[in-house]
């Protein structure tokens, strides 16, 4: 028995959105390893057309995912190329400003239910039904330990990946019939551009690693191999879960 029978993609397809830079770029490698064929979508066109010109059967889309429109086109790209969607991945996100709910503005706070919320539910009820139809697959959405604990600075995008890891088991039950499975991934500080206000402040950076058992950073590739499992064969029998990827900050008592 190898191990591709429990991590491996061969011959299926990931529709990944965000693919270009941290968390999502290190999960279009790992999906490239595990011989999937990928459709890459990205805001930055040049970024997502190159990644797709370096990794081997794999398309880019530039989509805006808060384009309802484009979702739709992006959807029908995939199936273009590759006949069909095997695993949804959706991981596009902002984080939003830093400050009490109260300062976010009311542009501010669309964008963020927008893209970290909306995208996510529109294209997985895009997805859902054509997984099912093929006889099953799975949908992976990025989440954050923001959405698993209050959160003084970024209240408002804690909200939205709180209700993200919701959809994840409200699509779990709603799919599961029709063998279609739904998780979320929990990510702490992990070292992207994204931690950069806490990586660059030398008390906040002890501060955090204070509260993590593991008493370091994760980095992309881990968070990327957890989806990547979610996605595969291995977790064939987990569904409407959060998986928290964060060295243990969210268990510990900070000592």
């Amino acid at each position: 028995m190898t191990l591709d029978r429990y991590f491996g993609l061969a011959g299926k397809t990931v529709l990944l959105t965000g693919a270009t830079r941290g968390i999502g770029l290190a999960m279009a490698h790992a999906f490239a390893d595990a011989g999937a064929k990928l459709v890459l979508a990205s805001n930055e066109e040049a970024e997502c057309h190159a990644l797709a010109a370096e990794l081997p059967d794999a398309i880019g889309v530039p989509t805006d995912v808060t384009d309802r429109a484009q979702l739709a086109a992006l959807v029908a790209a995939a199936e273009a190329r590759f006949g069909g969607i095997d695993v949804l991945v959706c991981n596009a996100g902002i984080p939003g400003p830093w400050g009490p709910m109260a300062a976010v503005t009311d542009a501010e706070r669309t964008a963020l239910f927008a893209i970290n919320l909306e995208h996510p539910l529109h294209l997985s009820n895009l997805v859902a039904p054509r997984l099912a139809k093929r006889g099953g697959g799975s949908i992976v959405l990025t989440a954050s330990i923001g959405g698993m604990r209050g959160n003084q600075g970024v209240g408002t995008y804690g909200l939205t990946k709180a209700a993200l890891i919701q959809l994840a088991r409200n699509l779990a039950v709603e799919w599961g019939p029709q063998g279609v499975r739904a998780n979320a991934i929990a990510p702490g500080v992990i070292a992207t551009s994204w931690a950069k206000n806490i990586l660059s402040n030398p008390d906040a950076a002890a501060k955090r690693l204070q509260m993590t058992p593991l008493r370091r950073i994760g980095e992309p590739w881990e968070v990327a191999a957890t989806a990547l499992f979610l996605a595969g064969p291995g977790a064939g029998f987990i569904t409407g879960q959060v998986v928290a990827i964060d060295g243990g900050t969210l268990i510990t008592d900070g000592s």
